[in-house]
């Protein structure tokens, strides 16, 4: 039994998955133990990775014969980790890092905080591009870095936080469930409203200690779903939003939705003709300037009296 089980999902991604496998190897906290769902890959590869990692006895490797998806691998791996006793819980994508102290930190912070029912670290992005037979570095940004916490009423735009960055206590299950596994993509956005809506959560502190790893060129399995999918994640943020506007109206009824939605297209419209206008003035304003400058000799009458 170890206190924090690190679920891994992967499928035919060797590079990223021993990239993963190394850096959790690494870090400084020790007390832990890998919950790897192979969802539909070659499980003679996975192995192998997981050999060269050095992980040994502590990766339990769960493999799916043909592949379940996003969140049902996730699903598969949290109740693996639940059933080996781990108190506390975080999802590891397969091609994802962290500092070496992030799991320490997070963890000190929940025993220290025994009512929080997770953390968040903040989040930076590593930009990266394929080079020869892996990815390399082309530079970082800090993901939403003007944020003060992770809110639920920023949230309720879209995700704050993505899973690497998020270590929560198993508890968290037994009370709002498991991951929506209807989802395609937008999984862990729909977990931490879900989250959010009954608790606050912080961030540990100023400095990134979770790495969210993209790249923009990448298609196919390489790719990141918020760049490869995008148009499942339009299509899924929708149907969240749809699903929640539901049950709302089912419970207070229509009237207040009702008035929001005309009220809001009521001010779109005059913000739109607005705009229209405004732009209608500038057209107006500058081809009235042109007209003036060229009288005055602009250089096309210049070009003229020199020809």
């Amino acid at each position: 039994m170890a206190s924090v089980g690190i679920v891994v999902r992967t499928r035919d991604r060797a590079f990223f998955l021993e990239r993963a496998l190394r850096d959790i190897a690494a870090q400084t906290y020790s007390d832990w133990r890998v919950f790897l769902v192979n969802d539909g890959g070659d499980p003679a590869a996975v192995r192998a990775v997981v050999d060269r990692a050095g992980l040994g006895e502590r990766a339990t490797v769960v493999d799916h014969a043909t592949s379940s998806g996003r969140w049902p691998s996730a699903n598969a791996g949290v109740r693996a980790a639940l059933a080996a006793g781990s108190s506390y819980l975080v999802l590891h994508d397969d091609d994802d890092t962290w500092a070496p102290g992030f799991l320490e930190t997070a963890v000190a912070y929940l025993g220290a905080h025994p009512l929080a029912p997770g953390v968040v670290s903040r989040i930076e992005i590593v930009w990266e591009e394929r080079r020869g037979d892996g990815y390399h570095e082309t530079g970082r940004e800090e993901f939403q870095p003007q944020l003060p916490a992770p809110l639920l009423s920023d949230t309720l735009l879209f995700n704050r936080f993505v899973p690497i960055g998020f270590l929560y206590r198993r508890e968290l299950h037994d009370e709002i469930g498991f991951y929506d596994e209807s989802l395609s993509v937008v999984g862990d956005w729909e977990f931490n409203l879900r989250i959010l809506s009954r608790w606050a959560l912080e961030y540990l502190g100023p400095e990134p200690l979770a790495f969210w790893h993209q790249r923009r060129s990448a298609s196919g399995i390489d790719a990141n779903s918020v760049i490869g999918d995008r148009a499942d994640h339009e299509r899924y943020d929708a149907l969240v939003r749809d699903a929640a506007l539901r049950s709302y109206v089912a419970e207070h009824g229509a009237g207040l939705a009702l008035y929001l939605a005309k009220l809001v297209d009521q001010r779109f419209f005059l913000l739109d003709r607005r705009v229209l206008e405004v732009e209608g003035r500038l057209r107006g304003g500058l081809a009235a300037a042109a007209v003036r400058w060229l009288r005055a000799g602009g250089p096309l009458r210049g070009r003229r009296s020199a020809g």
